[in-house]
């Protein structure tokens, strides 16, 4: 009986198996015919077209994918430029003056960050970064006009004009306010707007029209006369304001007392604190200047943090063995004398040339600060010029020397596809000379453009405040307020 009914299962078992793979196969050979006829009413013509949409589908897809992209790194790049402003150059500066001038110090600092805004917005920008000659952009794009949301391929193709605007306006800030450590603690504060707005306009953006700007006569990537390679401001950020602070320190004069009256920082605690901000922010100023978010920007990241840490153990120990012990102070004024050298170099050099880059800005600078400074007894009372204006130029020389191709083809290629050479260690050794065309221009622009500015300032308003001003301290007789409430 079993067995019976066992025999009876594994036939309707059969039955089903087999008819439902007959059912299943007639339902494909139904879907497959359909689809053959299907197919066949769409022409070849059809298939072709439909194919172009959806790969130009595609494309708008990772295009949209790369603005997103890059345009919040430059965006990123942007607040961490600005960053470096307030708090970081404010509290490095800030902890270096004597605590009856840190307010006024930082103040200094701080209206860099509004007023030149707001002049970027009026006129600078365009001037800067307008079309117009050799020398300096139109007035096309005052009040922004014509500063969109679309990008400007000769500029970042990736990336709205607005944000290529703000990027660079945080670079506008920052140049004039470290011109500032030259002449703390003795500078009016009204004295201070006029001339900075002065230098805005009649130094700081000519030069930048000249090495970024279209048409300008040093631009590397658009075909300037003499092609000078910054990758991010070492002429026009650093070499500007150094030479600057180092003309208006000599201007002024000296504060009273100096050099007999011991002026010690009051607190290497906020220029520690600043110098590491300054440090971090530096990456958005460099790795930044990529304009985009690809390989280039990581290059520049690199170099940028290996030249600060090769930079701050060079002057650590320059300083050891001439003082017997690696300072706080010393340490980070060689960070910053790193980042000012790799700022022109950051997207031409590799690692291992930042590293050499660094070491030689950290030996370099610190006997600019310690020996040349000492030597001609000028008042720079921050070391702006020392690290500035000499790590600049250093920068912008020893790009010359170890630009390379690999990192950035900048000037494209030969015939067989090979990327030209950059740097004189790579072949090209009339780099050199383009980038020493490019420093003498800044240089001369700084000295003549600074001098001018100083003398209309002072015949206007006047320059310095007065000795018992200068005794008070620049919070109480400047902004009537001080830093400290235990400050008596």
């Amino acid at each position: 009986m079993r067995l019976s009914v066992a025999k009876v299962f594994l036939s309707l078992l059969f039955v089903l198996i087999v008819g439902g793979s007959v059912v299943g196969g007639s339902r494909v050979m139904a879907q497959t015919g359909a689809s053959a006829a299907s197919t066949a009413g769409i022409s070849q013509t059809d298939r072709i077209a439909a194919l172009e949409k959806q790969n130009a589908d595609n494309a708008v897809a990772i295009a949209a994918a790369q603005t997103a992209g890059d345009n919040a790194w430059m965006l990123v790049s942007a607040a961490l430029v600005l960053m470096m402003s307030g708090p970081g150059l404010a509290l490095f500066y800030g902890g270096l003056v004597r605590k009856k001038n840190i307010l006024g110090t930082m103040m200094q600092t701080f209206a860099m960050m509004a007023v030149i805004t707001v002049l970027w917005a009026f006129v600078t920008y365009s001037l800067a970064f307008g079309e117009g000659n050799a020398f300096i952009g139109g007035l096309h794009n005052v009040f922004l006009k014509g500063v969109g949301l679309a990008p400007d391929p000769k500029y970042a193709a990736t990336i709205p004009l607005q944000t290529f605007m703000v990027y660079q306006l945080m670079f506008a800030i920052i140049t004039p306010a470290l011109i500032t450590g030259a002449f703390a603690e003795r500078m009016k504060f009204s004295a201070m707007l006029v001339f900075m707005v002065l230098w805005a306009l009649f130094v700081y953006s000519p030069m930048a029209h000249m090495v970024w700007g279209k048409g300008g006569l040093l631009n590397a990537s658009l075909g300037g006369r003499f092609p000078t390679l910054d990758f991010a401001g070492g002429t026009v950020v650093h070499v500007t304001s150094g030479v600057s602070a180092l003309i208006t320190a000599l201007y002024l004069g000296k504060r009273l007392g100096y050099p007999k009256v011991p002026m010690p920082p009051h607190s290497v605690v906020l220029s520690f604190i600043g110098a590491c901000l300054l440090w971090v922010g530096w990456f958005g100023f460099n790795a930044g200047s990529a304009l985009s978010s690809g390989t280039l920007a990581t290059s520049a990241f690199v170099a940028t943090h290996f030249g600060a840490a090769a930079a701050a153990i060079g002057w650590s120990v320059a300083e050891w063995i001439r003082q017997g012990k690696p300072s706080a102070l010393g340490a980070i004024s060689g960070c910053v004398a790193g980042l000012v050298a790799i700022t022109p170099a950051a997207g031409f050099v590799t690692p291992m040339s930042a590293l050499w880059i660094g070491l030689i800005a950290g030996v370099g600078c610190y006997f600019m600060v310690v020996k040349v400074k000492a030597a001609f007894g000028y008042d720079d009372s921050l070391d702006a010029f020392g690290v500035h204006g000499a790590g600049g130029t250093m920068g912008a020389i020893l790009t010359g020397i170890f630009a390379n191709s690999v990192i950035n083809p900048i000037f494209g290629k030969d015939n067989a596809g090979n990327p030209l050479p950059t740097g004189v260690l790579e072949g090209n050794a009339h780099q050199l000379l383009n980038q020493s065309v490019g420093v003498a221009i800044a240089w001369s622009l700084s000295i003549v453009g600074t001098l001018i500015i100083l003398f209309i300032v002072d015949k206007l308003v006047g320059l310095r405040v007065s000795e018992d001003d200068e005794r008070e301290g620049l919070d109480l007789s400047q902004h009537g307020e001080e830093g400290y409430d235990w400050a008596h």
